[in-house]
């Protein structure tokens, strides 16, 4: 294998740097390059595990890049002016959710979240607004926005309504639950003006893009980021992991 290693290093990396290919006739190249090819053919597996040993070692740098960006953004993440808490908003641990009102992950996994908070009376909810799933996300985002502007306090009720929507949800459908729910539509429409509800998605966007994600649910629990419905279970040990350092407390 250490023989390999070094043909392979020669054959990628060496011969094609001039000044050490320069050591090398063009029969000698020719030589190492019929071994390496010839040993390649007879163990392939050997090509497997050098992708297999590449995608973790992509894996473990993306993951240490996503924990950096986390540490560079943590005040934004977790205490920017423009954001909506829900939970304890006192509490010691902090789980940040960005999340679509259209997306069907983040609608199945509302219940986790009820459940969390539920089971964890220390438990400080961040709902970052990331609409990625076209116009109607958008608009359904900006009426949320508005809504924890004018009727904090009525926050997290909307939420939880318009998350458990059935089918798609658009301006037209999160004003009418404005008006349901009680809350000061005209209020809410004029705060939907305010350049503050565009800056907020703007933020969310920028810290997404920071953290490189892409999709919805997202989520942040201390220094880990975790992408997609990852279930309640996963979530409880990340928030256990921040509360006493064990997956259980």
């Amino acid at each position: 294998m250490r023989v390999l290693t070094l043909l392979l290093t020669l054959v990628f990396a060496g011969l094609t740097a001039p000044a050490f290919a320069a050591e090398f006739s063009d029969g000698e190249k020719t030589e190492i390059e019929t071994i390496v090819r010839d040993y390649l053919l007879a163990n392939p597996e050997v090509l497997e595990e050098a992708f297999s040993n590449l995608q973790e070692r992509r894996r473990a740098e993306e993951s240490q890049a996503q924990q950096q960006a986390v540490t560079d953004n943590r005040s934004l993440l977790l205490n920017s002016s423009r954001q909506a808490v829900i939970g304890n908003p006192d509490g010691d641990v902090t789980l940040v959710e960005f999340f679509d009102y259209n997306c069907g992950y983040c609608r199945r996994a509302n219940d986790d979240l009820k459940r969390l908070i539920d089971e964890n009376p220390d438990l400080r909810v961040v709902l970052k607004e990331f609409p990625v799933l076209g116009p109607p996300s958008v608009e359904a985002a900006q009426v949320a926005i508005a809504v924890n502007d004018v009727a904090p306090d009525r926050y997290g009720e909307f939420h939880d309504t318009l998350i458990s929507s059935d089918g798609r949800v658009d301006g037209a459908a999160a004003l009418a639950l404005v008006r349901e729910m009680g809350i000061d539509t005209a209020a809410v429409e004029a705060a939907m003006e305010d350049d503050n509800v565009q800056a907020t998605i703007e933020e969310v966007y920028g810290l997404a893009n920071a953290l490189g994600l892409t999709g919805t649910p997202s989520y942040v629990v201390g220094d880990s980021v975790m992408v997609g419905a990852v279930g309640f279970e996963t979530l409880q040990a990340e928030v256990n992991k921040t509360t006493c350092g064990e997956l259980s407390c």
